[in-house]
């Protein structure tokens, strides 16, 4: 087994089912707006880019920027009332925490919403480091977020594990040249990322047999 000291995690599909509080607020604003509603399965897989280019997909160029204020609105309660962890988060983040690891997030998620949501299940103490998109300028597969935070930590490519459900993060990871994990049932399908090297689990626990 390989040993790792810097374990950078995805958050949404990896270790937060949110899947529910953005459709929520996806099909509430496209209420307001009079057009139907998106169903929970395309929901699911156009989420992982970034909440204004999610939002885009779902409307009208012209009323983009508009429908993005309702969503954002409406999403501040939706993400915590309509969000879960997925089973054995905390006793992963925990035994990873007790082992003295590294543990930092990089998502594509805004970085107000992502800390609201970590904050409300009650994980973001296990983590070192948070790395959003917005505030780097820069979106997952671009590399940058996670070479950020190889640099910040001091640590090798080779001493760091991505954890991720999609294959943009698998793209990342493969561009910043550090090792995948892609964690089954979350926005992408295993034979969408049949082309990366990567180790797959079901269960997050699964990483701890992985590397010691």
């Amino acid at each position: 087994m390989k040993r790792k000291q810097l374990f950078i995690f995805d958050v949404d599909g990896t270790l937060v089912n949110s899947y529910r509080a953005i459709e929520k607020s996806l099909n509430y604003t496209r209420r307001q707006f009079g057009y139907s509603s998106i169903t929970s399965e395309k929901v699911k897989k156009s989420v992982g880019r970034g909440d204004k280019p999610f939002v885009g997909l779902f409307f009208p160029q012209v009323h983009v920027e508009e429908a993005l204020k309702m969503y954002r609105k409406h999403h501040e309660k939706a993400l915590i009332r309509y969000s879960c962890l997925y089973p054995r988060t905390k006793q992963l983040l925990s035994s990873l925490k007790k082992r003295k690891k590294i543990l930092a997030i990089a998502s594509n998620r805004p970085a107000y919403f992502t800390n609201l949501l970590i904050k409300s299940l009650d994980i973001k103490k296990y983590f070192n480091a948070v790395y959003c998109a917005d505030k780097i300028k820069s979106l997952k597969p671009d590399p940058k977020i996670i070479e950020i935070i190889l640099k910040r930590f001091c640590k090798k490519r080779k001493e760091a594990v991505y954890i991720g459900d999609m294959d943009i993060d698998m793209e990342t990871a493969k561009r910043a040249k550090v090792d995948a994990v892609f964690k089954k049932g979350g926005s992408s399908s295993l034979i969408s990322v049949k082309k990366y090297k990567k180790r797959v689990i079901k269960d997050l626990t699964e990483l701890l047999f992985f590397y010691n």
